[in-house]
């Protein structure tokens, strides 16, 4: 078992109805496949299945189990729950999901690929490795003498063999028709001896393990020879005209034009200008006239598509004056007519549906006359829709003459054809479709057999193929008409096999091709699926899934001509094909040959380092490339001989299997047919002379070039060198570079093609230098193509023979002084440790290839050695290439997270994040990338952000990638930002300095790979550090809790100037600095700002709103307990009139104009003693005083000091009793938009209801406090949403921190039971508990809409427009906004439940849901309200006052906070509904959970934002992420 950090483990996300059936993943075994859930699915009950076995079990491919999810939390948490796949045996799996009632949701398949072994000791051929040669196994002669034939495979140097079926031929000798599929073709034995199956498996084995090459052959399902016995005794397996009646009018057509054969050979159409020497265009038209005079109208095709009409009406009559009425339960009471097609297809067979025909044509009455007039109705519709039918076969009957004209063309006229000459009954115009036994019959003797079955049940269908169609439709099955329009280009040695459905519909068929396939599995390692494109899929994946239960690591290739990725997916994954042969002869110039290399494996060279645990990306097929494949025309006759080396070094230096066809080599100048070819291949004799025909040895054609490619193919894919780059030098010379990333040792091979002749073609005398970067170590190989004097090219009798003229010249390992073909230029130097050698060619010849081994220059090679030493206490996978530093600096003397672990979390907030503003408060900024953008954070999130989408998809091409390879800035940008810090972050600064010291001399293009993988191991050491400083909740909860805890980081820390205003020096724990600005001694609190980046700095960071929204959140559930506490006591000490400011302002310059900021303090101040161990001991902390009265100037520390007691007890004192004043400094120095009146403050309890209300119409206390700016629209200084009055929400939180007191006080924890107050003159004691009874049996009177006109407590009903919710606020100037719905009276649900009654509660939290809930936010307002705008534009001024300037801010936009407390809400409340409505709760929670999780993820923020626009619309005035949204969202979790 590997160590969890090795292990190579993939990430398939699951999303709703997403179907990856034609996406190819392709796994290892070895590998772990995790599924995760998509958010869409978030939430939902999800049943994972799959039909990969269980360990030990077979494999069946129907029998699908389900998957258990793990939780790595211990938790049923959604955002990290996985299945998994321990993946160890090949083959293709599927996998499918659904939920609820859909079983289906979504399905895809895995293709795992095979391990292959050779040699004794069973070591592995991984798949790059295979270099592949074809045989086509009829020229290999007797078993005996196949160790000498096939040897020439091996001493060339290739790993695997692939031989043609070695079955019995059928009669045309093709290798792909074979007369019996389970015999060992006894043409193999020689006289007096009857070798077998068992004999070949025996040298199939010696070849395994003596010559350490694998051996596979091909697999034929789709058709089999015309002379089989076996298809004699069962013609069902063919397509016949007994199961297969629709093709009885293809084979009359086929069979006329048989006889036409006849006569053109006989001479009988001359006369009509078609002698049997076909020639000319004329000759063709005149075939097409043939066909339409003299064919056509003979056999008289239409009729098999026709109704006999007299026999219809006849029919007809008789129902009608039998009175017949037609069932409607068929018809549907429509009419239309309806004919049935003939499912035997005969002339005239087709029938009209009665009870259609009796629905449409109806007499008026039951009389003779009328019955008669509708028989004429029936007699023309038929008569028309026969007409139409004799168009459609008219139609049928064009394509096929031109299919038939363009066959001829091909075959006698076309220059690329086979020029067959004169028509003979041997060489007939056109192939033949059906098998025909018969001579000498008349075309009408032979029309009479249609009618005799056991005749018909032989005239089998032939197999071919057909131009573009779709691969996955049966050609010859009902509902295709290529027979009828002879679309087939046909194999007339064939007759293809008509499976059906499965082995029911033909048991012999099916047991027949088990058998075979189990044979051919048994004796080999691995199938070539002949015609794979045109054989069924489920045939082939019944036979394939055969052959795996008797070779369970089969390998498998396919040559698809779908002509679509995606098509060739669907058999891919399918079949599980391991690899799809290419080749390289497709392209038509050097520059397309290269792009093959490049499309057919690899990664870049430089890519960044992939984590062993990473998302399953869909890929291509794994690729067999080779230069020529065995069925297609010879490279020497399209291109040139001497163009056979440099187009193999090319194909060599793929990253993928490669490989050629026997002949090749040896340079045979033609095709090597596949049907015609009956000579042998010569064997191997090491010396072997260069005339010999019946042997080659390495002198022979380009055999020494190849043994040295095939040799460094292997080599390449063995050691690693998976990196390819690929360079088009000029028109005909092409680079190759393999480079291999732990060694940064390359190959480069520069290949000469010779696609042209240089005898007829002129070549460029002058080839470009090359500049190779690093140091050339040797001279790998250098290979021409050489002409000799052995003679010319004669065809050899009896031996498949090459060109005797050409040979290799070929040096291998010589260092780079003794190359003939190059000459060493200067060395230039590019960069610190970076040399250029320049390389001009001498002597590269077309046909000439040469390779080059490169290393790093030696100090860049140390460098990078040294930096994988370093990166190797992050993951083993550096280890190769690492090297031990002699002199290791001081700073690398520790491990990175020892120095992590000294850092606070106000350390990491510097180490990770600090947007441009909080960075250029100390004069920097965040680092700018030239031409691009700016990053979003100073810290290692910015850069992260951005390298998380460069690093899957090695995108070396992006702005921050090229700007790494341009300059260092960035590099120093990185460390310097630390180092100029002190203490332990300086260190962790020096750290990465001494690690990017080793970085910058290094070759420039591996800097931001290496650079990539500093940093992600500086990062993760920090996540490790920042969550080892927080809570068990954050520790142990989920990746979705975490993620949200990193806001905690995010929004909290130290800036150059202080926020808060200091702390009693009493306190303990408080920490202390030198300041940046005065050089004293001064607390350093962190501060928690309002959001990023627009509330980050300066003044506008601190809100007292904000920060007590998201303290919990971010603080308390993150376990930051003394930070919380002194952000408490600091705002504590600027309480004034009874309030806490909303915009703080260091507490000199703050605002007291906001009613609800005490009321949240008060908040967290209950939560901080309930959820902190001893926290009730914060009540007793002294707080300094900044303003002890009202009207004082501001105290110096610790002048005016009090316990925290005393200053809760003033704030609920101050509103018993009535806060009124004017801002000071009232106007436009402190708000340029306010009208006079809105500095008034008020806010006071009223003695009738214990509601805490205030505010007026010119100011806005709540957190919906946007304030009109437009004088256009004519809304400046008018609050868009005063919600003056008392406000849901305050009331809420009021009824907490009253029912917070009187809890306190009856524990003897708060002093006080009440408060005294003058009111109108006189002095009276208002008790807490009282205070708390008032608000509980008041608040529904007074919040409840019911929507009774008869409630007594509904005072407004005429302004009631949605009932069972909880009115907005209670007595505001406006009445009708009372009565708005908002989302606000979910947060009263959340701190003082006890106020709402169960039902009522939850009636109105599923209006809120039905109306307010967005994707990621909540409307702040009811959509059906006529200023309802769901957009938000700050920049806009115009005319309309509901929208200038962003008047609606919150009047639609979807804010994020809100949806916080509206799922805790429903969590309470579900609870106390019972466990049903709770769980269907829970899922509507994850289900809302997932969308914020996966935004936080993709964010590069790291953040949720303050707000979207409608339905979930990106809004460019938000903060990209806000405190408050990322708290409330943790709070949720903290709640499930």
């Amino acid at each position: 078992m590997l160590p969890q950090h090795l292990k190579q483990i993939r990430v398939l996300v699951l999303n709703d109805q997403e179907d990856l059936q034609r996406t190819l993943f392709r796994l290892e075994q070895g590998f772990e496949l995790q599924f995760r859930l998509g958010p869409s699915l978030q939430g939902r009950r999800i049943l994972l299945r799959t039909n990969y076995p269980l360990e030990g079990q077979r494999f069946e491919r129907n029998n699908f189990r389900v998957l258990a999810w793990n939780y790595p939390t211990g938790r049923e948490d959604d955002s990290d729950k996985f299945c998994s796949l321990d993946l160890k045996v090949a083959g293709s799996y599927q996998y499918y999901f659904g939920y609820g009632g859909t079983e289906r949701s979504g399905a895809g398949y895995i293709v795992v690929d095979p391990v292959l072994r050779v040699g004794v000791e069973n070591n592995v051929l991984p798949l790059d490795c295979i270099t592949i040669q074809t045989y086509l196994s009829k020229c290999l002669g007797h078993l005996d003498d196949w160790t000498d034939r096939l040897r020439v495979a091996k001493e060339s140097g290739y790993t695997m063999i692939h031989l043609t079926p070695l079955q019995t031929l059928g009669e045309s000798r093709s290798c792909y028709s074979l007369a019996d599929q389970l015999t060992y073709s006894p043409e193999f034995s020689p006289e007096g001896q009857s070798y077998s199956w068992t004999d070949v498996g025996a040298l199939v084995e010696k070849m395994r393990t003596e010559w350490n090459m694998l051996c596979i052959t091909d697999v034929v399902y789709n058709h089999t020879a015309a002379n089989s016995v076996w298809i004699r005794e069962h013609p069902e397996c063919g397509y016949n005209l007994v199961n297969s009646p629709h093709l009885r009018p293809a084979w009359v057509l086929d069979r006329a034009i048989c006889h036409l054969t006849s006569r053109v050979a006989d001479g009988r159409y001359e006369a009509k200008g078609l002698p049997a020497d076909i020639t000319s265009e004329s000759h063709l038209n005149a075939i097409r006239t043939v066909l339409w005079e003299d064919v056509y109208p003979q056999i008289k095709l239409w009729e098999f598509f026709q109704v006999s009409v007299s026999s219809a009406v006849e029919q007809f009559r008789i129902l009608l004056q039998d009175g017949t009425k037609p069932d409607h339960s068929k018809t549907g009471g429509k009419k239309g007519l309806k004919i049935i097609q003939d499912p035997q297809y005969r002339r005239y067979g087709n029938t009209v549906d009665m009870d259609s025909a009796l629905e449409t044509f109806v007499p008026h009455s039951p009389s003779p006359q009328h019955i008669e007039e509708c028989c004429d109705w029936l007699r023309r519709k038929l008569s028309e829709l026969n007409e139409e039918q004799h168009h459609i076969v008219k139609q049928h009957q064009e394509q096929a003459a031109n299919c038939i004209v363009g066959n001829v063309l091909y075959e006698r006229l076309a220059d690329h054809g086979p020029k067959l000459g004169p028509v003979s009954r041997n060489k007939p115009l056109v192939t033949r479709y059906f098998t025909f036994t018969y001579q000498d019959l008349t075309l009408e003797q032979e029309l009479q057999l249609l009618d005799q079955p056991d005749e018909t049940c032989h005239f089998l269908a032939h197999n071919g193929w057909v131009m573009a169609d779709d691969p996955l439709r049966n050609f010859a099955e009902l509902g295709s008409n290529v027979y009828l329009r002879r679309e087939l280009i046909c194999w007339g040695d064939s007759v293809k096999l008509r499976y059906g459905r499965g082995p029911e519909d033909c048991p012999y068929l099916w047991a027949h091709m088990r058998k075979y396939t189990e044979i051919t599995a048994k004796h080999f390692h691995g199938v070539r699926l002949d015609n794979c494109h045109s054989t069924p899929l489920h045939v082939a994946e019944y036979m394939l899934d055969v052959a795996r239960t008797v070779c369970p690591n089969l390998y498998v290739v396919a040559e698809l001509f779908t002509g679509s990725e995606e098509l060739d997916n669907v058999f891919v994954t399918r079949l599980g094909i391991t690899s799809l042969i290419r080749e390289a002869m497709s392209a038509g110039d050097s520059h397309e040959e290269g792009r093959l290399v490049y499309r057919y494996g690899g990664e870049p060279v430089g890519a960044f380092v992939q984590p062993s645990l990473r998302p399953l990306m869909p890929s291509i097929a794994h690729a067999m490339f080779l230069d020529v494949t065995h069925d297609n025309e010879c490279p020497i006759q399209l291109r040139s001989a001497l163009d056979s080396l440099p187009s193999s070094a090319i194909v060599s230096m793929a990253c993928c299997a490669t490989g050629s066809t026997r002949g090749y080599d040896e340079l045979v100048p033609h095709q090597i047919s596949v049907v015609k070819e009956e000579r042998l291949y010569p064997k191997w004799n090491p010396s072997a002379p260069p005339t010999s025909a019946g042997e080659v040895g390495p002198q022979s054609g380009i055999i020494a070039g190849k043994v040295a490619l095939n040799k460094l193919h292997q080599e390449l894919a063995a050691q690693g060198f998976i990196q390819v780059y690929v360079d088009q030098v000029d028109a005909d010379v092409v680079a190759v570079t393999r480079h291999c990333p732990s060694t940064h040792q390359s190959v480069v091979s520069v290949c000469r093609t010779a696609f042209w002749n240089p005898k007829t073609h002129q070549y460029n005398a002058n080839v470009p230098p090359m500049f190779i970067p690093g140091k050339i170590e040797e001279v790998v190989l250098e290979a021409r193509t050489v002409e000799r004097h052995a003679g010319s090219y004669k065809k050899d009798e009896a031996y498949i023979n090459g060109m005797s003229e050409y040979t290799v010249e070929i040096k291998e390992h010589i260092p780079l002084q003794e190359s003939t073909v190059v000459k060493q230029g200067e060395v230039t130097s590019k960069g610190r440790s970076e040399f250029v050698q320049e390389i001009t060619f001498q002597k590269l010849t077309p046909g000439s290839v040469i390779a080059f081994r490169i290393s790093l220059d030696p100090t860049a090679q140390t460098m990078v050695g040294v930096l994988r030493y370093y990166l190797s206490q992050f993951s083993p996978k550096y280890r190769r290439g690492s090297m031990a530093d002699e002199h290791p600096p001081d700073a690398l003397q520790r491990p990175l997270a020892q120095l992590m672990s000294r850092l606070t979390l106000a350390d990491l907030n510097f180490l990770l994040f600090r947007c441009d503003s909080e960075e250029q408060e100390d004069g920097g900024g965040c680092y700018n990338i030239p031409g691009w953008e700016t990053l979003k954070y100073g810290g290692l999130q910015g850069l992260m952000s951005v390298l998380a989408d460069v690093r899957p998809n090695n995108d070396l091409g992006h702005p921050v990638c090229a700007n790494l390879r341009q300059g260092d800035w960035l590099i120093e940008f990185v460390s310097n930002r630390l180092i100029n810090r002190e203490g332990p972050l300086a260190q962790v600064g020096q750290w990465l300095g001494a690690m990017f010291n080793y970085l910058k001399h290094i070759p420039r293009y591996l800097i931001p790979c290496y650079f990539d993988a500093i940093l992600v191991s500086t990062y993760t050491t920090a996540l490790d550090a920042t969550y080892n400083l927080m809570s068990s909740f954050v520790q142990n909860g989920s990746s979705f809790v975490r993620h949200l805890a990193l806001g905690s980081v995010q929004m909290c820390g130290v800036g150059r100037f202080l926020a808060l205003p200091p702390l009693s020096v009493k306190i303990e724990d408080v920490p202390y600095r030198i300041s940046p600005v005065t050089g004293q001694k001064e607390q350093c609190c962190v501060s928690l700002a309002a959001g990023l980046p627009h509330f980050s700095s300066g003044i506008f960071r601190c809100w007292g709103r904000d920060t007590f929204i998201a303290l919990r959140g971010l603080m308390l559930l993150t376990g930051r307990y003394t930070e919380a506490r002194n952000i408490i006591l600091a705002f504590a000490g600027t309480l004034r009139h009874g309030l806490i400011p909303n915009l703080l302002g260091e507490g000199r310059c703050a605002r007291y104009n906001c009613r609800d900021a005490v009321w949240w303090w008060l908040q967290c101040v209950q939560d901080y003693s309930t959820h902190v161990p001893q926290g009730h001991e914060i009540l007793r902390c002294p707080v300094t005083r900044m303003y002890p009265t009202d009207d004082c100037e501001p105290c110096k520390p610790g002048e005016v000091e009090q316990p925290l007691y005393d200053v809760i007890q003033e704030a609920l004192q101050r509103h018993l009793e009535g806060i009124s004043f004017r801002e000071r400094n009232a106007g436009a120095k402190i708000d340029m938009n306010m009208k006079d009146e809105g500095f008034s403050v008020v806010a006071k309890v009223d003695p009738a209801t214990g509601f805490v209300s205030g505010g007026n119409r010119f100011n806005c206390g709540t957190w919906m406090d946007k304030m009109g700016e437009s004088e256009r629209a004519r809304n400046k200084g008018v609050p868009a949403t005063p919600r003056d009055g008392a406000a849901v929400e305050i009331v809420g939180l009021s009824k907490s921190a009253v029912r917070w007191v009187v809890e306190l006080h009856a524990k003897g924890l708060f002093p006080y039971d009440g408060a005294k107050v003058h009111r109108d003159g006189k002095e009276s004691f208002v008790s807490y508990s009282q205070w708390n009874q008032q608000l509980h049996q008041g608040f529904e009177a007074g919040f409840w809409v019911s929507g009774d006109p008869e409630d007594p407590n509904e005072q407004h009903p005429d302004l009631v427009h949605k009932k069972n919710i909880y009115k907005d606020s209670c007595g505001a100037s406006s009445r009708w906004c009372d009565y708005q719905l908002r989302p606000n009276f979910t947060i009263a649900m959340v701190v003082a439940p006890e106020l709402f009654t169960v039902e009522r509660a939850w009636e109105a939290l599923e209006v809120a849901q039905d109306k307010l809930l967005g994707p990621l936010g909540m409307k702040t307002l009811d959509p059906d309200d006529m200023v309802y705008c769901g957009v938000y534009d700050n920049a806009l001024d115009n005319d309309n006052y509901n929208l200038a300037r962003g008047f609606n801010y919150h009047q639609g936009p979807e804010w994020l906070w809100p949806v916080g407390y509206f799922l805790r809400a429903k969590l309470y409340f579900a609870k106390k509904l019972g466990e049903e409505t709770y769980s269907r709760t829970v899922t509507l929670v994850k289900n809302v959970l997932s969308r914020h999780y996966t935004h936080l993820e993709k964010s590069p923020w790291k953040g949720l934002p303050e707000l979207t626009n409608e339905n979930g619309q990106y809004c460019p005035f938000s903060c990209e992420t806000q405190a408050w949204s990322l708290a409330t969202v943790l709070e949720v979790l903290y709640d499930l």
